[in-house]
C-alpha cells in the first residue's frame, strides 16, 4: 500500500509541475502597462505616469486596479463587466491611454474613459475589441468603481471635485482665460462710458 501510495503521490507531483509550467508563460506575457497619459478637465497638457517596475508605477497599478483595467481587458470570472451603462450622472471624462509592450518588442494602445465624479460611485468605460499583446482582444464594457478610484486619482493631481458640470466646459487655463477676458472687457466698458460722461458738453 505504501507504494502505490508513493506513485500517486509522484504522479501528482509531476502533474502540478506540468500545469505550473504551461501556466508560466501566460503569466510572464501578461505584463501590465509600461506607461500611461491621462487627459482631461483641469489636467492642463495632461498627466503621464510610470509603469509597472519603474519608479512610481506603483500609482499607475493602483489606478488600474480601482478602475478595472484588468478585468476590462483580460476575461475574468466572475465578470463585473457591465455592457450598459450605470444610472446616474457621469460628470466629466477623462481619457486614460495604456502603453502595453508587445512581444515584438512594440506597443499596442489601449484606451479607458475614466468618470471619477461621477455619482453614487466612479465609473470607467472601456471599448471591446482593442488590440493589445499583438494578438489578444479587450473584453470592454462599463466598470462600477469603488471610492478608492477618485482617491487614487486625486494623489497624482486630479481636483478634488468636478472641476466643472455636466462633465463640459474648459481647462483650468482656459477658464482662467476666459475670466481675464471677461475683466478686462468690463474694465474697458466702464472706462468708456467714464470718458464719454467727461467729453458731455455742459449745460447752459
Amino acid at each position: 500500500m505504501s507504494n502505490l501510495g508513493g506513485l500517486k503521490m509522484r504522479k501528482l507531483l509531476l502533474a502540478a509541475v506540468a500545469v505550473g509550467t504551461l501556466l508560466v508563460p501566460t503569466v510572464a506575457h501578461a505584463k501590465g502597462a509600461s506607461q500611461a497619459t491621462i487627459t482631461g478637465p483641469g489636467l492642463g497638457n495632461g498627466l503621464r505616469l510610470a509603469g509597472e517596475g519603474q519608479v512610481g508605477g506603483e500609482k499607475l497599478m493602483t489606478i488600474m486596479q480601482e478602475g478595472g483595467f484588468f478585468p476590462s481587458v483580460f476575461l475574468t470570472t466572475p465578470n463585473p463587466m457591465q455592457r450598459a451603462q450605470p444610472d446616474g450622472a457621469l460628470g466629466p471624462r477623462y481619457t486614460i491611454v495604456y502603453e502595453m509592450p508587445r512581444p515584438d518588442e512594440r506597443f499596442d494602445q489601449i484606451r479607458q474613459d475614466v468618470y471619477p465624479y461621477a455619482s453614487p460611485v466612479p465609473v470607467t468605460y472601456m471599448e471591446r475589441g482593442q488590440p493589445y499583446f499583438g494578438t489578444e482582444r479587450t473584453v470592454g464594457g462599463w466598470y462600477a468603481a469603488s471610492a478608492g478610484l477618485k482617491t487614487a486619482l486625486v494623489d497624482i493631481g486630479f481636483p478634488s471635485s468636478a472641476p466643472t458640470e455636466g462633465g463640459r466646459g474648459l481647462d483650468a487655463p482656459w477658464a482662467a482665460l476666459v475670466g481675464a477676458v471677461l475683466v478686462g472687457l468690463t474694465a474697458a466698458t466702464v472706462l468708456a462710458v467714464r470718458t464719454r460722461l467727461r467729453q458731455r458738453p455742459a449745460a447752459a
